[in-house]
């Protein structure tokens, strides 16, 4: 396999932003994917899941691409399967068709073009380790990978475990969720709601987990506008979010729509996912992830 990658994160049906990325990249690296292929967003120029899906999988069959699962094709798959009672394992609620919207458009629910890709989609492993550079679309979380290695080895999932992962109650269930959302703790029962970029009251904070010597809130916290909002003290003692340690090999994730110019948060963890400012990783060996390997499109 080869040992330089050219890493690209969430592509959400912008066909545009694909090509132009390829065509900056050019060739001689192995193309890498974050997952998030479908699924058009505000910053998505020109929707087209169907465009995206096709040659991402030609890249993935003619070019020898690789690519792992991201949070929307996992709900894409849950979306359009039914549970034994006949009810979709992803309800159709008014959000979750929203969020699918231009998925659906193109390829209906439950449809036989939709099921093409859906069946594609329970090809894509929720982890790569590729000898010198981890990919992962949300979260790499070692306790919750052996997890799920032990039943799954290669970390593609199987139709068996779609109801299960939908309940979202088993620790099997939690550890998929955990790689494809990241991982989120309440706010302390005492303390207020902080507002999001939507104006709307959270009380989840997303934690960024490559940060490993954060030890408070205000460190710790991912997409809170007013970080003030958060409380003032240390991260509870007993959180159940695994920090990823800074002798670990590199990783990069997308899924975080991060803001600001693109960089490398940490020597050996990246976000690739800024999505007003499309950019890819070129990795070429190294040990620690540089400003200057990233390609801003």
């Amino acid at each position: 396999m080869s040992n330089r990658y050219d890493v690209i994160p969430d592509i959400h049906a912008d066909i545009d932003r694909l090509e132009r990325t390829l065509d900056a990249l050019g060739g001689g690296a192995t193309l890498a994917f974050l997952g998030d292929f479908i699924d058009a967003g505000t910053a998505t120029r020109e929707a087209d899941d169907a465009a995206v899906l096709t040659r991402v999988r030609q890249l993935v069959v003619e070019r020898g691409a690789v690519a792992v699962m991201g949070n929307h094709e996992l709900n894409a798959i849950l979306f359009h399967t039914l549970g034994k009672d006949g009810i979709p394992l992803r309800t159709h609620s008014d959000k979750n068709k929203a969020q699918h919207r231009s998925f659906e458009r193109q390829f209906g629910i439950s449809t036989p073009q939709a099921k093409v890709w859906v069946d594609w989609f329970t090809t894509l492993p929720l982890w790569l380790d590729l000898g010198g550079l981890r990919l992962v679309h949300a979260c790499w979380s070692q306790p919750d990978i052996d997890l799920i290695r032990k039943r799954r080895p290669d970390g593609c999932l199987s139709r068996e475990d779609f109801p299960e992962i939908a309940a979202e109650e088993t620790d099997f269930a939690k550890a998929v969720k955990n790689l494809v959302t990241g991982p989120e703790l309440p706010l302390p029962e005492e303390h207020q709601a902080f507002q999001d970029a939507g104006g709307h009251p959270r009380r989840q904070v997303r934690i960024a987990w490559w940060r490993s010597t954060a030890t408070t809130w205000q460190d710790a916290a991912l997409s809170v506008p007013t970080p003030s909002e958060l409380p003032d003290g240390d991260l509870p003692q007993n959180r159940d979010v695994t920090f990823y340690p800074v002798d670990a090999k590199p990783v990069l994730t997308g899924h975080y729509k991060m803001t600001g110019k693109p960089t490398v948060e940490t020597s050996n963890a990246a976000c690739l996912d800024f999505p007003a400012d499309p950019c890819a990783y070129r990795w070429n060996g190294e040990t620690r992830l540089t400003d200057d390997r990233l390609l801003v499109v």
